[in-house]
């Protein structure tokens, strides 16, 4: 989710974009039913209901969550509200077995990696240990390893051309998952290094294929004859968790990691679509040593990447499956959700500018006490892609084989042809070019579905519309879906604007928040969200740095007096991200990821060695637990 994957203009098919609307206008249609005022040159929307309106300077005391907000800021440290705490879990390096070699920054090996904590860590899911009775304080923590920063992992910050092949083995296998358990013991997590459950997952991992591209000719290998395997997963951003307790990771940025002259292939359209292009990376010299990554040497290989692959945590002997009913992009994430009629339903964002919402519903229903059955839910079932209207509808047009235009007129053979080209089928059928489509989830307690949007710097004037309301959006913002009747199945939804971001006090910015919103109370770029048990929204940021200003997590109401009146209660060390916030069921702790702190520095001359601050050791991504020192749950 790091900012610098997403600004190519060569990933901005222009035939996709949508008519142009003037910003009033659009918001005078979409808050038809609200009162307008003038300040500042600014619309605000005064009428509670999405509760967003022009900033003030003063914090809310009326507010339902109570701690003493921080204030913006940029230095080498982790701030933290009054009253709370942060444990460093893991870093990268930290042994996961009790047999691993202790971590030497000047003298890492990809045997020792494989053994520890890998690198910029990102999706973090608590999953309670089985049958246990304290389930908020001893559980498993499965955790994405998106991608390296060459310059940042190893003495002397060596550009990709000049990294040994040693130095790629190791930093391919600081790419996948961590699984551990750990236990809350006196106030402090524990891992447990000897426990059944440890276990790395890494791009050289043996994974099978399930759903319609399984066996298909186009993911099959010289590794995978019969294109019913493939290896491993790499470019893993954020996930989801299922209600039968596996974890689902998404595979992002998996075009970075190929090399070759795509011309060459017969995929060369699919992979331009993609943004797959043989681009010079610090990844795409792994395809100088292993054919696999070499797209003129093995040219289906990039057809087994791009997919939500499915992961029991429970057990470190299952082979991760990837789920093409869900369709191939750049994940950023997976909400799930049951549905009111036991049909789980996925929602899931392709992270780029332009790019769509998709949702996948089911054809079978969840059933609580059949795990078995459970874990081939995700395997049949209608995909669909959103349409955002002008007038405040969500339309969601299926992706289905054999029915216009997902027909051989247009280069669908069958339903394999429409996942592994999802971004083409949804092109064909009008769908809404977003603003980078990130995390969606759906709230708890209101069963509405939030979903982010990061920021979009090349949407210009032309291309607006109701849904993306800004040119040039360089802050984000995040929409709320609301399912007729709570069906998550349904054909139509309306949509609102919940949070547009930005500096409230900026003309420039068009910002919209609660009115009583504080001078730190603002936010840009928003990346993931995550609910707490009462349904406050949790917001995590990705590129406020651009501002002068750390990332962080906000959080909000989402209904009620104090709604889209954001928070800040963390603010990161300088360079770093925070990434999914996941609570433990009481909600008395949040996980989250403190990925590439220091970015823009060097190896051996970082801006922060957060957060071991020794002149021996680097800045090191992490994982930390975020707790109140009176026990209480987090935000109160």
């Amino acid at each position: 989710m790091a900012v610098k994957r997403h600004q190519d203009p060569d990933d901005n098919p222009a035939e996709r974009q949508s008519s142009s609307t003037a910003f009033q206008e659009i918001l005078k249609r979409r808050f038809s039913k609200r009162t307008f005022l003038k300040n500042a040159g600014l619309v605000a929307v005064a009428l509670p209901l999405t509760g967003i309106a022009n900033a003030s300077s003063s914090i809310s005391k009326s507010s339902s969550l109570s701690f003493n907000e921080i204030a913006h800021g940029l230095d080498k440290h982790l701030h933290l509200a009054k009253d709370y705490s942060a444990q460093v879990v893991l870093s990268w390096g930290d042994t996961l077995f009790s047999n691993a070699e202790k971590f030497d920054p000047n003298k890492q090996n990809s045997l020792s990696q494989l053994k520890q904590f890998g690198f910029n860590n990102d999706f973090v899911a608590y999953m309670p240990i089985p049958h246990s009775k304290k389930k908020s304080t001893h559980g498993v923590l499965t955790v994405n390893h998106e991608y390296v920063n060459s310059t940042m992992m190893h003495p002397g910050s060596p550009r990709a051309f000049e990294l040994s092949l040693e130095q790629i083995d190791t930093e391919m296998a600081a790419h996948g998952l961590s699984i551990v358990e750990i236990q809350k013991q006196e106030n402090k997590w524990n891992i447990n290094r000897d426990s059944k459950y440890n276990r790395r997952i890494t791009p050289l991992t043996e994974m099978k294929f399930s759903g319609p591209a399984r066996g298909h000719k186009r993911v099959k290998t010289e590794f995978s004859p019969r294109g019913e395997n493939c290896m491993g997963t790499f470019g893993n951003c954020a996930g989801g968790v299922t209600p039968w307790g596996t974890i689902l990771t998404a595979e992002e940025n998996i075009q970075a990691y190929f090399s070759g002259n795509v011309r060459k292939t017969s995929e060369y359209e699919s992979y331009k679509r993609f943004g797959l292009l043989g681009s010079k990376t610090a990844f795409s010299v792994w395809g100088k040593y292993y054919d696999h990554w070499n797209i003129n040497k093995t040219p289906q290989a990039a057809m087994q990447a791009g997919w939500v692959v499915e992961i029991d945590p429970y057990d470190s002997s299952f082979t991760p499956i990837k789920r093409t009913a869900l369709g191939r992009c750049k994940h950023e994430g997976c909400g799930v959700h049951v549905n009111k009629d036991g049909k789980v339903v996925v929602y899931m964002g392709d992270d780029q500018v332009f790019e769509y919402v998709y949702r996948f519903v089911s054809k079978n229903k969840y059933q609580p006490i059949d795990r078995e059955n459970n874990m081939s839910l995700l395997d049949e079932g209608e995909l669909s892609v959103a349409e955002f209207t002008d007038q405040g509808s969500i339309i969601w047009h299926p992706l289905q084989w054999g029915k216009k235009p997902h027909t051989k007129d247009n280069g669908f053979e069958s339903q394999a042809d429409v996942v592994l080209d999802m971004r083409k089928a949804a092109d064909l059928v009008g769908a809404t070019p977003m603003d980078r489509p990130e995390e969606i989830k759906v709230n708890p307690i209101s069963g509405n579905v939030f979903a982010v949007f990061t920021n979009n710097s090349i949407r210009n004037p032309l291309n607006t519309d109701a849904a993306n309301p800004r040119a040039v959006n360089r802050h984000g913002h995040i929409l709320e879906l609301l399912p007729p009747e709570q069906d998550h199945s349904a054909r139509e939804y309306k949509w609102e604007v919940f949070i547009l971001a930005g500096n409230p006090d900026s003309k420039i910015d068009s910002a919209y928040y609660h009115s009583d919103i504080s001078e730190s109370g603002w936010f840009s770029s928003p990346d993931n969200c995550s609910f707490d048990k009462n349904g406050n929204i949790w917001i995590a940021t990705d590129g406020f740095n651009r501002s002068g200003k750390a990332d962080g997590i906000w959080v909000s109401a989402t209904s009620g007096k104090d709604k889209a009146l954001s928070r800040l209660l963390l603010r990161a060390p300088i360079g770093a991200e925070i990434c999914s916030p996941c609570f433990t069921p009481d909600s008395k702790t949040m996980f989250c990821s403190v990925q590439h702190p220091g970015d823009g520095s060097r190896f051996d001359q970082p801006s922060t060695r957060w957060p071991d601050f020794d002149e021996n050791m680097p800045p090191r991504p992490s994982v930390i637990a975020i707790t109140q020192d009176n026990d209480k749950i987090i935000g109160t």
